[in-house]
């Protein structure tokens, strides 16, 4: 892909990832470094919790599919990073196994009103496991520097 600047994101277009399969031992590994709930730890307390096994952490599963989308070299070549998200939601729970991609659209895009050189895209993001369940959302507001910047 050539790379992108914030005149080719118009609202409407969409970026879809390949996938990412997360093992139990990444799921736990996570869980111990950063989120060491007893459902993300342990199968049987899972269980115990009403998830019928062990679940990825929901932020793991958001770090998972962002590096998707950097992988994918989408705004790599433009991103001067983000000032927040919005409407982040966990649908389903990750179980290991289980592979999930990113499908992200623009919906708005709006040039800075204090600096000519960029501009904010609003990018809604869904995750996906395998079965082409949702399993994750959020909103994200990109601020892409321009190409006629350079």
């Amino acid at each position: 892909m050539d790379d992108l600047y914030f005149e080719d994101f118009a609202p409407g277009r969409s970026f879809r990832t390949p996938g990412a399969t997360l093992s139990e031992a990444q799921i736990l590994d996570f869980a111990f470094a950063y989120d060491p709930q007893p459902f993300h730890l342990d199968k049987v307390a899972a269980g115990n919790w009403g998830y019928d096994g062990l679940i990825a952490s929901g932020l793991q599963t958001l770090c998972i599919s962002f590096r998707l989308f950097l992988q994918s070299r989408i705004i790599n070549a433009c991103s001067l990073g983000s000032p927040g998200m919005d409407e982040l939601r966990w649908l389903k729970p990750v179980r290991p196994g289980d592979t999930i991609h990113t499908l992200a659209t623009v919906e708005k895009q709006r040039q800075s009103r204090s600096k000519p050189d960029r501009g904010l895209v609003h990018m809604r993001y869904q995750v996906f496991n395998q079965d082409g369940e949702p399993v994750m959302s959020w909103i994200a507001v990109q601020i892409l520097r321009k190409r006629s910047s350079l």
